[in-house]
């Protein structure tokens, strides 16, 4: 009888940040916005579960894009 052989599947090899290199803010981490969004936009477009365990978390943005966050709400409501 032939032996069967198992066959592991790897992720591909992509490029990661060394988080432990980025500076530390109150036990988090600063990461640059365009790395994260990408994630967040895909996560919330897939209706991930997980996003709900961090629904009340809070973040801290800069002055300039809270404006232009608000900016955005005003004039994306239906009707403005």
């Amino acid at each position: 009888m032939a032996m069967r052989r198992l066959k592991l599947y790897t992720e591909p090899e992509i490029e990661t940040v060394a988080y432990s290199t980025l500076p530390e803010t109150r036990g988090g981490v600063q990461v640059p916005l365009g790395e994260v969004l990408p994630l967040l936009a895909d996560a919330v477009s897939s209706d991930r579960t997980w996003l709900k365990d961090f629904a009340d978390e809070e973040i801290t943005v800069s002055s300039d894009l809270y404006d232009v966050l608000q900016a955005y709400r005003h004039f994306r409501r239906p009707g403005a």
